[in-house]
């Protein structure tokens, strides 16, 4: 059935070429030439390690519509994010090498070439047969699952509802700034916290680690839902978080940061982007017996598949989420950790956010195509004040 699928779709785009490239006033959206239609430029890695195992070549696989539900965008910017730091380090390649091998039918480190990026913007430049939501030159975004490979790349295949169209109000270079931390930052505060905007208004919320990409998307995101936001960030950041939306701010390089919290009223949730000892006493924080939540998405559960395993890190990882769920819960609050999801209706209803003006793009530095090693130096320093973008092509490359 597959094939009779994959049968007809070819049929159908070869169909479609041919009535395109038979009217003059039409063009087509990228060459049949076989050298055009199986490589590509693209940033790959061969094996995990540091900024030079990064190489650049133009004879990367061109990514092929596999199953009839997925589309194949031309990437005009590529958002960075430090999971592609960590990636490149080879984090998380057990659980992601399971993902994208089930049954373990490939030999180990089948994944390389891979190509980083986990935010894309761009113009859909062919559709599977079953996609009916969008259509070749839509202009969308999204956020890549980390087993899938990435944004940089001229090319990149993904399933429909793990893209979204692009706000209107935003360039492509913008808009490469949101998908993955929004995406992130929605799993955590919606799905895991059960925020919504109908019951935001006058929560109080505490974020941990505010000036960073997740962090400045969240307290837009909650703050555009009423709630009173407090961050903690660095002095030098403060003015920036403001900016966006947060109510109260904390130093956190003016002392143990836990002293001035511990003086404010208690909080109905805490995203938690910092990690380290911070439970001990982030806790301690939340209203007892009120139904709040301690939601981190600093969590061991990749580290745990990486030292041990797939299975023995698996079961390390539920006995410490179960132990320590139990053990807050008999306190009267929720421990809870937050994981990426990819998600296409999300990105929508953050489209709309950003379209009504409530979420703007915090875009820090852009570098060309050329410069991905550049854009991983910077990355790799720390403490950003939004995101680092890579502009892959223009506008109008793809004609």
């Amino acid at each position: 059935c597959y094939f009779i699928q994959t049968f007809f779709c070819i049929c159908k785009s070869q169909c479609a070429n041919a009535l395109i490239s038979s009217h003059g006033s039409h063009r087509r959206l990228f060459s049949t030439t076989s050298s055009r239609m199986t490589v590509m430029p693209a940033w790959v890695i061969d094996q995990y390690g540091g900024n030079d195992v990064l190489r650049f070549t133009k004879n990367a696989s061109f990514p092929v519509i596999n199953y009839p539900n997925e589309v194949i965008v031309k990437v005009f910017a590529a958002g960075l994010n430090p999971l592609d730091v960590s990636m490149r380090g080879g984090y998380g390649a057990a659980t992601l090498s399971m993902k994208r091998d089930p049954l373990n039918i490939k030999q180990s480190g089948n994944e390389f070439p891979l190509i980083l990026g986990r935010d894309v913007s761009g113009v859909i430049m062919e559709c599977g047969l079953d996609v009916k939501y969008f259509t070749e030159r839509d202009e969308v975004w999204a956020a890549i699952p980390p087993w899938k490979q990435g944004s940089l790349a001229e090319f990149v295949v993904l399933s429909a509802n793990e893209v979204s169209h692009k706000p209107k109000t935003l360039s492509h270079t913008e808009a490469a700034a949101i998908p993955y931390v929004a995406a992130t930052a929605w799993s955590a505060l919606v799905n895991t916290g059960g925020l919504t905007k109908d019951n935001c208004a006058k929560k109080r919320i505490l974020i941990l680690g505010g000036s960073g990409g997740v962090g400045t998307f969240a307290i837009q995101m909650v703050k555009a839902w009423g709630a009173h936001v407090t961050v903690t960030c660095s002095q030098n950041a403060e003015r920036f978080v403001k900016g966006l939306g947060a109510d109260h701010v904390v130093d956190y390089t003016a002392g143990p940061v836990e002293e001035p919290l511990s003086a404010l009223e208690k909080f109905d949730l805490i995203l938690d982007n910092v990690g380290g000892d911070t439970e001990r006493w982030a806790l301690n924080l939340l209203k007892p017996w009120s139904g709040a939540k301690y939601i981190t998405l600093v969590t061991p559960f990749l580290q745990n598949t990486d030292m041990l395993g797939i299975a023995d890190g698996m079961m390390q990882t539920a006995a410490t989420m179960t132990t320590k769920a139990v053990k807050h819960l008999m306190k009267g609050v929720h421990y809870r950790w937050g994981f990426f999801a990819p998600s296409g209706p999300a990105l929508d209803e953050i489209r709309e956010m950003v379209d009504a003006g409530q979420i703007r793009a915090v875009v820090e530095e852009t570098f060309s195509f050329s410069q991905v090693p550049e854009a991983f130096e910077k990355l790799e320093k720390g403490h950003a004040r939004g995101k680092t973008v890579v502009q892959i092509s223009k506008p109008g490359d793809e004609l």
